[in-house]
């Protein structure tokens, strides 16, 4: 039997931390049949953002930086 559900973990993606809050998290959604199960793969979910939500451009006024002109000289010419 193949299934997939979501949780949130503190820990990096595929750490053995990161495995452990899945496992606990499947004992919570699945309870005594989770028991006989193995985690095959942890995949990164995609940060989703509402279409419908809006987000106001941020506005940059401060003066560009100056960019320092480099003198290019060539060696061995007069």
């Amino acid at each position: 039997m193949n299934g997939t559900f979501e949780f949130e973990s503190e820990s990096k993606a595929n750490s053995k931390a990161n495995k452990t809050d899945a496992r606990i998290k499947m004992l919570e959604l699945f309870g005594n049949e989770a028991l006989s199960w193995t985690i095959d793969e942890i995949e990164l979910a995609g940060e989703s953002v509402p279409a419908q939500e809006y987000v106001q451009a941020q506005l940059d006024f401060r003066e560009p930086k100056k960019a320092r002109k480099h003198h290019v000289f060539d060696r061995g010419k007069v």
